[in-house]
């Protein structure tokens, strides 16, 4: 009989799971999540949205296919922990560079497995998402990897997950944004497009890229001034973790850059142009997180199957003076997956259209976003002249 290291989930309501250690051995605490998807482990673990938070894989076997650097939607994995049933120590894939506990070992991604992720799964959708700790034995005790965490030992991690700050308040975009813009290489010139970065996924940036834009990628805290003077024909606000609210940078930023740039926001992104126009975002029991949340698209009628990661959610009830509609739906929970602004071309969503991983039903909006900025360019003069005679004052 092969022994295995022991490990252990404490969650802050008391719960203790028992399993094995997996990935890098030390101690992780965070928000404790779970993703539905049956691919896609690698892009899970390196979307920066995920920063702050431990993912629960609901499909029982992971890793089998190992980890390709082509895969990859950041430069690292941004996830404070990994559980699975199972992870498998070996794989079989003719792209894949390397295992997926070498990935883990590599970036200090702590994980866990053995457990029974189908009643942990029950506890977070019933009670809602908790803060957690995993921690190995061999890091507490090096020298008996294989024995029992005590009850007394437990409880301290209990302790400690409970005394672990929340993400609702904070901003989680600092560790996430890049430090410097940067111009992503193409060999089409196309319609200029700043991309706000609060935790862009490479996929996201690809996409924008295939359909003739040019995309130049700037920190979150980037100014109105700062992105016109790039001379752009387009916004796009991208995806990031955490909670929208304490973002209030950004909110003055879409607010002032309304109306006078072609807009397309994305999961955070979404979210901040629901608050920039005056309206509030609330934090969902459980979020969406996965690749199989059905959509309906309200403007056609049909039903999209959506990739998805997100806690929170726009109340467009909220918004003042109707000044964004709703275009889309999540048929599970009803509530608002897009929406677009009454008078200017600016429109957003909440789940991921670049599916990756995922389905590729949702696609369709990044053709839309240059048909909005041909549109704009060709009979609202430059966006330049606008920003002269406008609100920004430059």
């Amino acid at each position: 009989m092969i022994r295995k290291e022991r490990a252990i989930l404490a969650l802050e309501d008391g719960t203790v799971y028992r399993g094995y250690a997996f990935g890098h051995r030390g101690e992780t605490v965070g928000e404790v999540v779970f993703n539905t998807s049956m691919t896609g482990y690698q892009e899970i673990m390196t979307d920066p949205s995920y920063n702050g938070q431990i993912v629960t894989i609901t499909y029982p076997h992971v890793g089998n296919y190992g980890v390709a650097i082509y895969d990859m939607e950041s430069n690292k994995p941004y996830v404070r922990g990994f559980i699975s049933r199972e992870f498998s120590g070996e794989y079989s894939n003719y792209r894949a560079q390397q295992s997926l506990e070498a990935f883990m070992q590599q970036y200090g991604v702590v994980s866990i497995q053995g457990i029974d992720t189908r009643a942990l799964v029950r506890r977070l959708r019933t009670g809602g998402v908790v803060k957690g700790v995993i921690a190995h034995r061999s890091y507490t005790h090096p020298s008996d990897p294989y024995g029992e965490f005590s009850p007394a030992e437990e409880q301290v991690y209990v302790q400690r997950a409970l005394d672990h700050q929340d993400i609702d308040g904070h901003d989680m975009t600092k560790d996430v944004t890049t430090a410097l813009p940067y111009a992503f290489p193409t060999l089409r010139h196309g319609k200029r497009v700043v991309l706000m970065d609060f935790g862009i996924k490479h996929t996201i940036i690809e996409r924008l890229s295939e359909v003739g834009i040019e995309p130049i990628v700037v920190p979150a805290h980037t100014t109105p001034a700062q992105v016109m003077a790039l001379q752009p024909h387009g916004l796009f606000l991208s995806n990031g973790p955490g909670d929208p609210a304490p973002l209030e940078y950004a909110h003055k930023t879409a607010w002032e850059l309304m109306g006078l740039l072609p807009t397309f926001g994305i999961c955070l992104g979404h979210q901040i142009l629901g608050l920039a126009a005056g309206g509030q975002t609330f934090k969902m029991k459980f979020g969406h997180r996965g690749g199989n949340q059905p959509v309906k698209n309200l403007l056609t009628g049909n039903v999209e199957i959506t990739a998805q990661n997100h806690g929170y959610a726009v109340d467009l009830d909220s918004v003042p003076n109707g000044a964004f509609v709703a275009t889309h739906i999540n048929l599970n929970d009803g509530t608002l997956e897009g929406m677009a602004h009454s008078r200017y071309p600016v429109f957003s969503v909440q789940y991921h259209p670049e599916a990756s991983p995922g389905p590729h039903d949702s696609r369709y909006l990044f053709d839309r976003f240059i048909e909005e900025i041909d549109a704009f360019d060709g009979t609202t003069g430059s966006p330049v002249e606008k920003a002269l005679t406008g609100r920004l004052g430059v």
